[in-house]
């Protein structure tokens, strides 16, 4: 394969045969049969709970990866994870199947035939960056963390691929990026046609991935190349890209740099605030290290950003400054970062009081409803009080969201909370479960009045306006119905409580949506018929 192209077209045609010649290539990387089979199960509209986590239950080392990352500092949750399916229940289909993908493309192709390819380092920063984009996207309200993990590990595939099947070519392009002549994406296109962001992208889409996690895969060097209303994918691909900032800041030699880079680039792309973005640089090294130890991988510990910087800073001064000056300047630095160290830790705990809320509705996160659950059960068999539980689904909101765009989908999310708390008693508590599911639990209220209550939810949202300035809009929701009385049940546990009421709202949702349902051995249905 010649190493130079003169043309555009003779670099499109090129592209083109090495994408052939990658997708029937014997040494082109597989996914594992249970990821592969969990990305075609979730593609499908009513994929149930039970039905993705026996898939996963199907390979006893991904379900004890699962199970050890759920149970560990990456989710935080207050109660022990003991099986898949309450994995599922609580994590929900998406964060599972992220999980499922995550430890599938880590066990690629520890090894291969390009020698000048160093895969231990490639998966340490494939890693690293995807750890960095979550921490990044958790400062961005409203955003939807459940993919950010796994779009952010394959950012990179293409490289992976690149060096798997043209092991000689792609040698090729390491010395000449080793050499200085050209960047990275420009050797890639040199000698392919394309760069490793077009040949991870197709090769995902042969994998049959989401849009969600193909899209950043292509745009993660040029977020603002993601087109469309979608801004979830968006909000992603601009974490992804901040993030090989980020972690310049630990690994290049002009450490100083990059941290202004981030700063102006975390502003103008998220629009996070100052306070979010001191919170990131301060717990990067922290989080990065946990992070891998979840995942099975060691990486170099890493220092603190402010020690990077004061470092680089001590080196700048000494081409400039005598011994005495250079004291003055470290004394000096050293009182500002006590300073800062003491603003961090204020702000700080004004940030702890906004992490149970969901950004996007003002409602409370599913974090912190799975912390209120957990002690509302364990009051509830303390008093022998009865406890019941509503899961919300908001009818046909994929295709409302394809009809109207997600900004009018946005709009009609936080409305519908609005609507949904109007309408609690105030010792209620309302959760954003995940996407366009809600879940509400009822402290000492039995099954006849969790229905009531139910009913007039439904009532609610179905005579409700959901108007946006000229534009109304009408909006239907199905509910599931779970309850339960220690004196009356054997085991009073959170997830089955989770399962039943899934149940009941797979109930509402078969028999034509709108309605309410109680779980039993006996469909009952109330109100709209």
């Amino acid at each position: 394969m010649n190493t130079l192209r003169k043309t555009e077209a003779e670099a499109t045609t090129t592209r083109e045969q090495v994408l052939a010649a990658v997708l029937a290539s014997d040494d082109l990387p597989s996914l594992p049969i249970v990821a592969s089979q969990l990305v075609t199960l979730t593609s499908k509209g009513d994929t149930t709970l039970s039905e993705v986590a026996e898939l996963v239950s199907q390979d006893i080392a991904l379900s004890t990866k699962i199970l050890k990352v759920s149970n560990s500092a990456f989710y935080s949750f207050p109660s022990k994870i003991g099986s898949i399916q309450q994995a599922v229940s609580i994590l929900g289909t998406n964060a599972v199947q992220s999980l499922v993908l995550s430890f599938s493309f880590l066990t690629i192709n520890k090894s291969g035939p390009c020698n000048k390819f160093n895969f231990n380092e490639f998966w340490e920063q494939s890693l690293e960056s995807a750890i960095a984009s979550r921490l990044i996207l958790e400062k961005v309200p409203g955003a939807n963390l459940e993919e950010i993990f796994v779009s952010g590990l394959l950012q990179n595939l293409g490289a992976l691929i690149l060096a798997c099947t043209f092991p000689e070519e792609f040698g090729g392009v390491l010395d000449a990026i080793e050499d200085g002549e050209v960047s990275p994406r420009e050797a890639e296109i040199a000698a392919f046609g394309g760069d490793h962001c077009f040949f991870g992208y197709e090769v995902a889409k042969s994998w049959n991935f989401p849009a969600s996690i193909l899209l950043p895969i292509l745009h993660h060097h040029e977020p603002k190349g993601v087109s469309g209303e979608d801004k979830n994918i968006s909000s992603t691909t601009k974490a992804i890209y901040l993030a090989n900032i980020l972690l310049d800041i630990f690994h290049s030699e002009k450490p100083e740099k990059s941290h202004r880079e981030f700063e102006i680039q975390a502003k103008q792309l998220l629009g996070l605030k100052s306070e979010a973005i001191e919170s990131i640089l301060e717990n990067a090294h922290v989080e990065l290290g946990k992070g891998a130890a979840n995942f099975g991988l060691k990486i170099e510990e890493s220092k603190p950003v402010q020690e990077i910087l004061q470092a680089a800073n001590i080196r700048l001064s000494l081409l400039n400054l005598d011994y005495e000056q250079m004291n003055i300047e470290l004394v000096a630095a050293k009182v500002a970062l006590e300073n800062l160290t003491s603003e961090l830790r204020e702000k700080n705990n004004i940030l702890k009081n906004l992490a149970n809320i969901d950004g996007l509705t003002g409602v409370y996160n599913n974090r912190f409803f799975q912390a209120t659950m957990d002690k509302e059960l364990s009051r509830s068999t303390r008093h022998s009080y009865h406890l019941s539980l509503i899961l919300i689904d908001i009818d046909h909101f994929k295709g409302f969201n394809d009809t109207h765009g997600h900004l009018v989908g946005d709009f009609v999310l936080a409305e519908f909370s609005k609507v949904l708390t109007a309408a609690l008693r105030e010792y209620d508590t309302l959760a954003r479960y995940g996407g366009e599911e809600f879940v509400v639990i009822l402290p000492e209220t039995d099954e006849r009045d969790a229905l009531i209550v139910a009913e007039k939810l439904r009532k609610a949202v179905e005579t409700s306006p959901f108007k946006e300035g000229k534009e109304e809009y009408r909006v239907t929701a199905s509910f599931g119905v779970s309850s339960a009385h220690p004196d009356l049940e054997e085991t009073l546990g959170k997830t089955d409580m989770i399962k039943r009421a899934d149940d009941a709202l797979y109930e509402a949702k078969d028999s034509g949506r709108n309605r309410v349902a109680a779980y039993a051995p006996k469909k009952k249905w109330f109100g709209k018929k």
